[in-house]
């Protein structure tokens, strides 16, 4: 019980085809099943794709058809977890005993239907969906494709030995919401990224330093090739793109806040660890942010975990 075999899928998406992305995703949880793994864990906004358009094609002007074609065509490839879209992955889950962290872009019946979430879904290893984190705060130009979320995905999870939660992307760097986790026991921290080291390569070892946890950052990767010649306005996003979008960068922290695998860059596929839970405890002995080096006397967090909607049907 007190060792968990973790797998970080680095993979890039088909970019925003949602039937193809989802085929590697599957693919991935087969390949970890056979290397035993317990846990896999994939990038943010993996299913479909990040919206790398956003910084090409001049995302931010008003009224531009390229940017609402874009958009919906991102739509349209977003997942509505109530229409049981990511059944085959929790029936793989349940297959092969393992358990998920998936990055998604959300398309929720209780919003509309028409907004989209970046949304860290949680399955554990009987197949059951646990927790949807939308992304409290979209980073910048997400805010032009992406709504912000609520308090209700800031949950954690047994898993063996282990308490695992997780954030997406730069929420790592917000103090409460981490704190939100660590207060409910979390020991194993999931931060998903779209890509690249230099997101990865601080925020891991803080925030294991800081929680005394092991933290698990997963990112994408994406390139020129990765763009599929059929998405709209393809020459245009394309004329602007570097070669490389996202170079990976997933890697793991230990408990003291030291590397047990360094950002792994421009290799794609499973990147497999396994991790022993002892050495929380070990850690702990001399800083628990929320234990014994707390002063909940002095300063204490209120978290609203509602899910939030428009409307509420009496």
């Amino acid at each position: 019980m007190n060792t968990l075999k973790i797998a970080m899928a680095q993979i890039s998406p088909v970019w925003l085809d949602k039937s193809a992305t989802l085929q590697k995703i599957e693919n991935s949880i087969e390949q970890a099943s056979i290397e035993n793994c317990e846990l896999i864990v994939f990038g943010e906004a993996l299913l479909p794709g990040y919206p790398f358009w956003l910084a090409l094609t001049g995302g931010a002007e008003w009224d531009k058809t390229v940017n609402k074609e874009l958009h919906a065509h991102y739509v349209r490839n977003s997942i509505c977890i109530e229409k049981d879209e990511l059944n085959s992955v929790c029936q793989l889950a349940k297959e092969n005993k393992i358990a998920i962290y998936l990055g998604v872009m959300e398309r929720p019946i209780d919003r509309g239907g028409h907004s989209i979430y970046a949304s860290l879904v949680y399955i554990n290893e009987v197949g059951n969906i646990q927790s949807v984190h939308r992304k409290l705060q979209p980073t910048y130009d997400e805010r032009l494709t992406w709504a912000p979320g609520d308090g209700n995905g800031l949950k954690v999870h047994p898993l063996k030995a282990f308490t695992v939660g997780g954030l997406n992307c730069w929420e790592n760097w917000m103090p409460l919401p981490r704190t939100a986790l660590y207060g409910q026991g979390e020991n194993l921290h999931i931060g998903v990224w779209p890509g690249s080291d230099h997101n990865t390569k601080d925020i891991t070892r803080f925030i294991a330093r800081e929680s005394r946890s092991y933290v698990v950052s997963v990112s994408s990767l994406m390139s020129k090739v990765d763009f599929p010649k059929d998405t709209p306005h393809i020459d245009e996003i394309l004329k602007n793109a570097p070669d490389s979008l996202a170079n990976g960068g997933s890697c793991i922290a230990g408990p003291d806040g030291e590397w047990i695998v360094e950002p792994v860059l421009y290799k794609e596929g499973l990147i497999i660890e396994t991790i022993d839970f002892n050495r929380v405890l070990e850690e702990r002995q001399n800083f628990d942010p929320v234990g014994h080096y707390s002063r909940p006397d002095v300063t204490k967090l209120i978290v609203n975990t509602e899910r939030q909607t428009t409307v509420e049907i009496k």
